[in-house]
């Protein structure tokens, strides 16, 4: 049966919780605070005026969310952090905007993701925060949101990732005193992550894994608040004739896209698009592979996916990420830039988008390419994270390629975003849908234990997915129900 955690597990456990939080002083932001911080008290804004956005205080537990403002240091709220991409760069009509996801705690959405899987467990009894360790089995930016949430959660995390995800990623982890483990592969070898959490389910009677890819928690922080963040978007740059027509998500891990799941309330004819490499087109063929945009683990249909929403699959060449993370980051790539008439201020944002990111904004061009969309139409995309979380794969760059050159800027503009065609497109019928949803069978049921029947129910049991995505208004009444017993709010 699909869980739904709606009540309190063990009582015992939970007043441990309380006890250790109210002793380190950690009080819990519910996922309205995150949604509208706003309503997060005078008292703790007034403490985060003294706190660097990824600074190891549980007080930046109130910072997950997407309208922190843009700064390092002692940032307050605003309005949602967002830069839209000019016709000089995509080449289309259509108006392209990507959310940033540089201005949360650790640069990523993903501590998001990690919070909503994490603290439901801890304010319903499930989780012991003076035993059990927190496993974050991951593809890159969700074991750092992981780890980032557990220290300030006072848990102890274990990370486990890809041994060729970036070194900045393994460097990170380990300053934070998280026990990282990499397993064999690059970003889609996810099957070797699940290998390895099923050694630890064994092995550590004291670990909880945290599996992104079938979580749902993942998936109903990214329905409310990413949701949510993205029409506050729209309602700001909308005009009389605009509309909301497409959005576009990488698959990774299936909870990103959930925020099409929202979208889909309030704009039913929206494009929901997937978007994954050419390298591992999973959803588009049912193919394999290794690929280097990072971000986006592939091979399977993550079990929290709701297929039924998607309506369009895009394949991204994961060269053309790499070619444009060097046109956006290297001096002569954006001289030549700014020679097509592009703004400095355009210019000076550019290094907020990660390699995900970039393969977002070309699926988001290819969508607008393939609807012959005009200036009335909007997409919006993610940019997860960005460009610093990346300079060593620009450097190894430089050193395979050799230095970057006005010349190369200008062939990588005309063949990666000039010429990106509407090529490994595939708008998806009900039964490719379904076909795409019966894949989760092999992965999900054949390896990792989980019940026929409740794959057949998220796709025949209309109200599963809704009850999936609104449990975040019980998870916030346990969130206030958790702080009074601490007392710490009150006191404040």
């Amino acid at each position: 049966m699909i869980e739904i955690i709606d009540k309190i597990y063990n009582e015992e456990i939970l007043q441990k919780a309380v006890n250790r939080y109210k002793e380190k002083g950690i009080i819990l932001p519910t996922f309205q605070q995150m949604e509208n911080p706003s309503l997060i008290p005078e008292k703790i804004k007034d403490q985060l005026k003294n706190i660097g956005l990824w600074d190891l205080e549980p007080q930046n537990l109130f910072r997950i969310n997407w309208k922190n403002e843009a700064v390092e240091r002692g940032g307050g709220f605003g309005k949602v952090n967002y830069l839209e991409i000019p016709k000089e760069i995509t080449g289309v009509e259509a108006r392209i905007v990507l959310m940033l996801g540089k201005y949360l705690p650790t640069g990523s959405h993903k501590v998001g993701a990690a919070y909503a899987c994490l603290v439901p467990r801890i304010t319903t009894g499930r989780f012991d925060p003076t035993y059990h360790k927190a496993v974050w089995p991951s593809t890159g930016n969700y074991c750092r949101g992981g780890a980032f949430d557990s220290y300030l959660m006072d848990v102890t995390a274990v990370a486990i990732l890809p041994e060729e995800m970036s070194q900045e990623r393994f460097a990170w982890l380990k300053d934070i005193g998280a026990e990282v483990i990499a397993t064999p592969g690059c970003e889609s070898n996810v099957k070797e992550i699940y290998d390895k959490c099923w050694e630890i389910k064994r092995t550590r009677k004291d670990s909880v894994i945290f599996n992104q890819f079938d979580e749902f928690g993942n998936a109903a922080w990214h329905y409310r608040v990413t949701g949510h963040a993205i029409e506050e978007i729209y309602n700001e740059i909308k005009t009389e004739k605009s509309q909301l027509t497409s959005y576009v998500s990488a698959t990774g891990s299936a909870g990103t896209i959930a925020a099409g799941d929202y979208l889909r309330t309030k704009y039913p004819h929206i494009h929901v698009v997937a978007s994954e490499a050419l390298q591992c087109p999973t959803l588009l063929s049912n193919g394999f592979g290794g690929h280097r945009i990072e971000g986006i683990g592939d091979k399977h249909v993550p079990w929290i996916h709701n297929v039924r929403n998607t309506n369009m699959v895009v394949a991204i060449d994961d060269e053309d990420a790499m070619r444009l993370l060097r046109l956006f980051n290297e001096k002569e790539g954006l001289e030549y830039l700014k020679s097509l008439g592009v703004s400095e201020e355009i210019i000076s944002q550019l290094h907020l988008i990660g390699i995900s990111g970039l393969a977002n904004l070309l699926s988001a061009i290819k969508t607008a390419k393939y609807y012959e969309m005009d200036d009335n139409d909007v997409v919006i995309t993610i940019a997860t994270d960005a460009a610093d979380l990346y300079q060593s794969r620009l450097e190894e760059l430089k050193t395979a390629k050799g230095e970057y050159r006005s010349l190369q800027a200008a062939m990588d503009f005309a063949a990666v975003i000039e010429h990106q065609s509407t090529d490994h497109m595939k708008e998806l019928t009900y039964q490719d849908q379904k076909n795409i949803h019966n894949l989760k069978y092999f992965t999900w049921i054949e390896q990792q234990g989980k019940e026929l029947e409740d794959l057949n129910s998220l796709w025949y049991d209309k109200e599963i997915w809704p009850k999936v995505f609104n449990q975040t208004e019980r998870w916030d009444e346990l969130i206030d129900e958790f702080n009074d017993r601490t007392g710490l709010l009150k006191n404040l």
